[in-house]
């Protein structure tokens, strides 16, 4: 799906590129929603369940990338620049999307900003800052690996969460499909979250890692309920909302319950002879 055309590249480079150039934060930060807009409106009424607004930002963001190193604009001064002056959640947005890019030598400078962004009191900002973190987890696996270690054990829930949203299975981190100990090795350390909002995160990492990887998540369903941990046990639950579409009576069996209810779906065992 296309969502820039010469127009709208010309008024991202006249209104952005060369803002930035010229070092003019405030008029670059101020032209970034309404690309930002143009290019949301250019999707598909009919996709924009899936494509919406982060989708946009992903693209913007990406071909400002490609267009700052051709006019010599340093990257991660301007993304530094801009996150550190305007709370605007689309402008964070951005910022979050450029410092992503960043090389290993300034990924020390980096990981600080996905660290406040996944604090904010924003929603959205949170958003962002989980999808480009995931770029940091391809681009430098071990070094985001031990970054999201310390985070896990974060007093703020905000930021535990922000651990489990960035390792889901999800396009970018399809590669956890081969390599499920990655993501498995940092939220074990969040099996006995007591905060719902974490909790539910990493509950819903591993049913997702379940579409693709159920013996691996039965056997995580397992542990968690030999805890004897409420809070391990409630992730347990969690887990199989995929796995007991296929085989009920063995999610049951783990879960030692005789029946199973995820939203309006309610699985018994007597109902699995």
């Amino acid at each position: 799906m296309k969502l820039l055309n010469e127009e709208i590249e010309r008024r991202i480079d006249d209104s952005i590129v060369e803002s930035l150039r010229r070092r003019e934060y405030d008029l670059a930060m101020h032209a970034i929603p309404q690309a930002v807009d143009d290019m949301h409106a250019a999707i598909p009424d009919n996709r924009r369940i899936s494509y919406g607004i982060v989708y946009a930002i992903k693209v913007l963001t990406e071909y400002l990338c490609g267009r700052l190193v051709q006019v010599d604009v340093p990257i991660l001064s301007a993304a530094f620049h801009m996150f550190r002056a305007i709370s605007d959640a689309t402008c964070r947005g951005v910022s979050l999307g450029l410092l992503s890019f960043s090389g290993e030598d300034s990924l020390r400078l980096v990981l600080p900003y996905s660290e406040m962004a996944a604090a904010s009191p924003d929603w959205a900002t949170r958003e962002y800052a989980q999808m480009f973190y995931r770029r940091l987890i391809r681009r430098h696996p071990d070094e985001a690996r031990e970054y999201l270690l310390g985070l896990a054990k974060s007093e703020d829930a905000n930021v535990r969460r922000f651990v489990g949203e960035t390792l889901r299975p999800v396009q970018e981190n399809r590669w956890f499909y081969q390599d499920h100990g990655y993501p498995l090795s940092i939220i074990r350390e969040m099996f006995k979250e007591s905060s719902a909002y974490p909790r539910t995160s990493v509950g819903n990492n591993l049913s997702d890692l379940a579409r693709h990887c159920p013996e691996t998540v039965y056997e995580v369903v397992r542990e968690l309920v030999d805890t004897g941990d409420r809070n391990s046990y409630w992730i347990a639950c969690r887990a199989c909302r995929n796995l007991v579409k296929k085989d009920p009576l063995k999610v049951m069996n783990l879960l030692k319950v005789d029946e199973y209810k995820y939203k309006e779906r309610i699985h018994k065992r007597r109902d699995c002879h």
